[in-house]
């Protein structure tokens, strides 16, 4: 797939002019104020011949910007985004760097999905970027189909552990300030991008073949470490059914809050203390966020429309996850969550929910159940086969629906447009196929 289309349940984040290959952050963080200054870098390529160009940038305020090397002609900020206009036209394909210094007290933004974005912690710091998140803290292309590399240098307070994506390249103290430098070179949606400031501990939870480790205050040690423990068998089980885990590690960070929702950023996965409960109470969102790495993070979703590609597949992890543990069969799931779901309202289109209703659960769910219906219509081989080659063929790309049903046809010879469009096209929930 090509190009980075309009996504119409983003309506303010329109094309800006860019396609981003790679955006380099330098940001100095001051805990105790929430001061923010920082450099962005952004290296992109003209999609057409530009007199102007603009970044989304939510509540922080440019204080310069120079584009490859020079001043613009002026730059402005208005409605949450940062309009340039150029001394000079950049020619359709020309390369072009984008450099913006800014700087303030960020915040979350506010929307219709509440708060999200940065956010403060009671000691320390928190980003969680979906849907429209990424703009609270950095100059970006804000859509999920807009992928691209990043590499993220912090500096902060010296007692607080800082996590972001990819790789840790350098760690630096000075006096009483530290640098942490991470390169991440995969490229996700801005959303998916973090920051995670805590007075953390690192803990080991394997070393291969994907190295995992836990970041959480030592204070929950012995629950996280009771509650992640299977974590390993579950990567070894998405391994072998979705294919090779697509990065270099996987990280959980833990904050010392609670959190209403876990979440999944590249890479690595937060939750709150309140999932840590030494009883293993939240193992299926321990699942759930681990294969977001695969489905959500490395397959994204083009536009917010095929949500259901994320969750769905997510949702139904839980299931394999439980069945691989010794509980209830995936079927047994699928066919209590489908009764459950015959009681709730009939008026959710799964393949396009709008933006009010796309984290709505019966989306989950029933994507998840379409996923068992299409398990049912190709039979076990035929259906994992599918997940390893999707993930195969659109490895750190961009997805839709459409892409879907191809790629189940050229594995199976089977045409799954019917069941898609009965599953995901149509309000009233189908039937569930027997075995």
């Amino acid at each position: 797939m090509t190009g980075t289309p309009v996504d119409p349940y983003l309506p303010d984040h329109v094309p800006g002019g860019l396609h981003v290959a790679r955006y380099d952050l330098d940001l100095d963080y001051r805990v105790a104020s929430n001061r923010l200054d920082g450099r962005a870098r952004v290296h992109a390529t003209a999609t057409d011949d530009l007199e102007r160009l603009s970044l989304d940038l939510v509540g922080l305020r440019v204080s310069k910007v120079l584009v490859d090397g020079r001043r613009p002609g002026r730059f402005a900020q208005r409605d949450g985004r940062l309009e340039v206009r150029l001394a000079r036209p950049v020619a359709a394909g020309a390369g072009v760097v984008v450099e913006v210094e800014y700087g303030g007290q960020p915040g979350p933004r506010r929307g219709p999905w509440g708060e999200v974005g940065w956010e403060e912690l009671t000691d320390g710091v928190i980003v969680a970027g979906q849907p429209d998140g990424a703009p609270s803290w950095f100059p970006c292309d804000d859509r999920p189909g807009a992928k691209a590399a990043f590499h993220i240098a912090v500096t902060t307070d010296a007692g607080y552990e800082v996590v972001c994506n990819g790789v840790l390249v350098g760690h630096r103290v000075r006096s009483s300030r530290v640098r942490w430098e991470f390169d991440q070179p995969e490229p996700t949606a801005p959303y998916l991008a973090t920051v995670q400031i805590g007075r953390y501990e690192r803990t080991p939870l394997a070393a291969g073949p994907v190295p995992q480790d836990v970041v959480a205050p030592p204070r929950l040690r012995a629950a996280h470490t009771h509650d992640l423990a299977r974590q390993p068998a579950m990567m070894a089980l998405f391994t072998d059914r979705f294919g090779p885990y697509p990065y270099p590690r996987y990280d959980v960070v833990v904050t010392d809050d609670p959190l209403e929702i876990p979440l999944e950023a590249h890479g690595l996965s937060v939750f709150g203390a309140n999932h840590v409960d030494g009883r293993r109470g939240s193992e299926r969102l321990v699942a759930h966020e681990l294969a977001h790495q695969w489905f959500g993070n490395s397959l994204t979703a083009s536009t917010w429309r095929d949500i259901w590609l994320h969750e769905g597949f997510a949702c139904y992890a839980e299931w394999l996850w439980e069945e691989e543990s010794g509980g209830r069969t995936a079927d047994a799931q699928a066919r209590t969550v489908h009764t459950r779901l015959r009681g709730l309202p009939q008026d959710l289109v799964i393949g396009d929910p709008g933006r009010e209703d796309m984290f709505d659960d019966r989306l989950y769910k029933r994507g998840a159940l379409t996923l068992h219906a299409l398990r049912h219509a190709v039979g076990d081989a035929a259906f994992f086969e599918v997940l390893r080659t999707w993930t195969a063929r659109y490895r750190h790309g961009s997805v839709d629906t459409p892409a879907l049903a191809a790629t189940i046809t050229d594995v199976t010879g089977y045409d799954a447009a019917p069941l898609l469009t009965a599953w995901l096209g149509l309000p009233a929930l189908p039937p569930l196929p027997r075995r």
